[in-house]
């Protein structure tokens, strides 16, 4: 298959492009600014498009003989798809768009949030407030690209593609750039001590980047998959609770040093800004059904594991 990757050079996009070229068969060409570049292999580079996403004429210029899918790790303002899919140079046969469950509404009541559930139209202000109202637009502008009639190129022709979007919740993994499982590794090494909000209730669902990675790598290949979307997290409800013993758990097996909890009362936490990752209250939290992503074939390794091997990275990388 060839794979043209949106960005690809961070995180879950690397990690992505990681997985689907252990398959010799796959070419995989990416566009990007070439922040990275150097840090790429020859081959890499040569199948690099730098370029701004948003040059229309760039885009017309990709002429490739055919592209199976289009990935899109970068896509964050309405018209960011649409620019895409109507002006690249090359017909494609899917368009796999990365979002995120954030778009879903918040505080409904609903004890489990499907694929269907409402979007939040509500702006909560700052740069997550308008990431997740950026995020919500562009899932109705798949929506309208899905639904209608097909895309037209500037040339004349005209074709139908799919379209799947993929939504994670809390992502975690070596090469993390979010403030999340890191926070803690920098307490523990650092410190020798953990800050554990008191009576915190709050609950969240993770995914480790590479089973992310190897449910979007499934998704492009799946006609299951073809013009629907995905909640991918697995299907744990996790608390601090959970997540702060087996960081302990782990931290202790691969660096062999212990820490401490602190107890923090959450008026402290919140009065002081503490930069805890994940929801605090039962009334801020979300669970999510992951039973569509399962169902195709998708698999989610336990918290353990998943931070185990993140340890392991982030010792390699000290």
């Amino acid at each position: 298959m060839r794979y043209l990757i949106i960005g690809g050079t961070y995180f879950l996009g690397k990690e992505f492009a990681r997985l689907a070229a252990t398959d010799p068969e796959n070419e995989i060409y990416f566009i990007n600014r070439g922040s990275k570049l150097s840090e790429l292999s020859q081959e890499e580079r040569e199948r690099t498009f730098v370029m701004d996403r948003h040059d229309a004429k760039a885009l017309s210029e990709i002429k490739l003989e055919r592209i199976d899918v289009i990935v899109d790790f970068c896509a964050y303002q309405p018209g960011d798809i649409r620019l895409v899919a109507e002006n690249i140079g090359s017909s494609f046969g899917r368009y796999i768009f990365v979002s995120t469950t954030d778009v879903y509404r918040r505080g409904t009541g609903n004890e489990l949030i499907s694929e269907s559930a409402e979007f939040e139209t509500r702006d909560f202000g700052g740069e997550a407030g308008s990431y997740i109202l950026g995020k919500a637009a562009l899932e109705q502008e798949v929506a309208v690209l899905r639904d209608g009639d097909g895309l037209v190129k500037p040339e004349g022709e005209s074709f139908r593609p799919e379209f799947t979007v993929i939504r994670p919740a809390f992502i975690y993994g070596p090469e993390n750039y979010a403030p999340r499982e890191g926070i803690y590794f920098n307490w523990i090494l650092r410190a020798g001590q953990i800050l554990s909000p008191i009576a915190a209730d709050g609950y969240f669902q993770m995914a480790y980047v590479k089973d992310v990675a190897a449910a979007i790598l499934l998704c492009s290949k799946s006609k299951d998959a073809a013009d629907k979307a995905f909640n991918v997290c697995g299907p744990d409800k996790l608390t601090y609770e959970v997540f702060e013993d087996t960081m302990l758990e782990v931290m202790k097996e691969c660096f062999d040093v212990s820490a401490v909890k602190v107890p923090v009362d959450i008026a402290v936490v919140e009065e002081k800004g503490i930069p805890l990752p994940f929801p605090m209250r039962s009334a801020e939290s979300e669970f999510y059904d992951s039973s569509s992503i399962l169902k195709l074939g998708a698999e989610f390794r336990s918290l353990r594991e998943g931070l185990l091997e993140t340890a392991e990275w982030y010792k390699n990388a000290e």
